[in-house]
């Protein structure tokens, strides 16, 4: 068997995989920019909104940081994978960019 992997012939978002007389080429974790492997422990830098942790590149959680991240009143912070999203707090609705009670 050829190691086709040996050229690097997928793109920079996949990694390659040898098979019997072939390759694949398979996606990087959603964590990753540029991978070796699966998972999100063969990344070769972490995504924006990851931090690498125990050789993992893990979600940073943005709700749960020092400094707030929705300022805006009446307003939560919910985690996303790799971000975060602001919205209105329960009873509340958003009316032209502004939380007002429902």
């Amino acid at each position: 068997d050829l190691d086709e992997c040996a050229t690097s012939p997928c793109k920079d978002h996949q990694f390659c995989l040898n098979t019997d007389g072939s390759f694949l080429c398979k996606g990087c974790d959603a964590s990753c920019v540029g991978c070796t492997g699966e998972g999100s422990d063969k990344c070769k830098t972490c995504a924006s909104g990851y931090v690498k942790e125990d050789e993992k590149c893990t979600d940073i959680d943005e709700c749960n940081l020092p400094e707030k991240v929705c300022m805006k009143e009446n307003q939560d912070c919910v985690n996303t994978s790799g971000s975060y999203k602001c919205v209105c707090s329960e009873g509340f609705e958003d009316k032209d960019g502004t939380c007002v009670q429902t």
